[in-house]
């Protein structure tokens, strides 16, 4: 188990550093409370109806939230919560089992560093049906190296180390704003840990993640393209960050 409180108060000289609550919404708390967890289980159980009948998770996410009047983001939260069946039984066989060591892996690096600033934040974060953790923060493109960023890094850094992980590639969206920084503060905190770390800023991260095996990421497509995945923030998060909010909608 790493040290947060260790990583918390080592000295950073980031300049472009700002501290953020990644992924707050003000609303949050009311709407993934306890007074709309039933109705948010109800319109689960609909549109994985749906789902196994063939219907798009878009068109029937529309139909389900329009009956139930729900809000935008906790519509988001049951698109990326959601997996048909079939589509589910085939990313579980793939999943690397927690605890195991890999010679290899590779990062989706926002996807993987995002989810974890927003659990770092304590912000709303959703465990899909395939115990993927993911978060909702929709940065479009934009991204700022925050003060939970290295938190973030660190934490993914400790849990190679754990998990004797010999290389990890770490893959950035080249169109994504300040990626080129995110590979160098990579870099520089890789320093300190064992793993060889490699960066790559690229212009399509989904498609050269596709057909891997040691994949870590929670993007459905990438995980239903790829031939096995790690879930390493389920691991980071349920070994060292219990303050973390998981909303899972079919949990009592």
């Amino acid at each position: 188990m790493f040290n947060c409180d260790a990583i918390r108060r080592r000295k950073v000289t980031v300049r472009w550093m700002k501290e953020v609550r990644r992924g707050y919404s003000p609303k949050d708390h009311l709407e993934f409370g306890k007074s709309e967890k039933e109705k948010m289980k109800r319109a689960a159980e609909e549109i994985y109806y749906f789902l196994n009948r063939g219907y798009d998770i878009k068109s029937c996410t529309t139909y389900v939230g329009n009956h139930h009047l729900l809000s935008e983001r906790q519509r988001l939260a049951l698109l990326r919560s959601m997996v048909p069946g079939e589509l589910l039984d085939e990313r579980m066989r793939k999943e690397i089992p927690q605890n195991t060591s890999m010679d290899k892996v590779y990062i989706d690096g926002f996807n993987t560093i995002i989810t974890l600033e927003v659990a770092f934040s304590k912000c709303l974060l959703v465990q899909g049906m395939d115990t993927a953790i993911r978060d909702l923060a929709g940065l479009r493109g934009t991204y700022r190296i925050v003060d939970k960023t290295k938190m973030a890094i660190d934490g993914i850094l400790n849990a190679l180390d754990r998990l004797k992980v010999r290389e990890a590639v770490f893959y950035l969206d080249r169109p994504v704003s300040n990626s080129g920084r995110l590979k160098q503060y990579i870099l520089q905190l890789s320093e300190e840990y064992n793993t060889g770390v490699q960066v790559e800023v690229i212009n399509d991260v989904d498609r050269t993640l596709y057909d891997r095996e040691g994949v870590i990421t929670s993007d459905a497509v990438i995980l239903d393209k790829s031939r096995s995945w790690y879930n390493l923030n389920r691991f980071i998060i349920q070994d060292s960050l219990p303050e973390a909010w998981i909303y899972d909608v079919f949990e009592n």
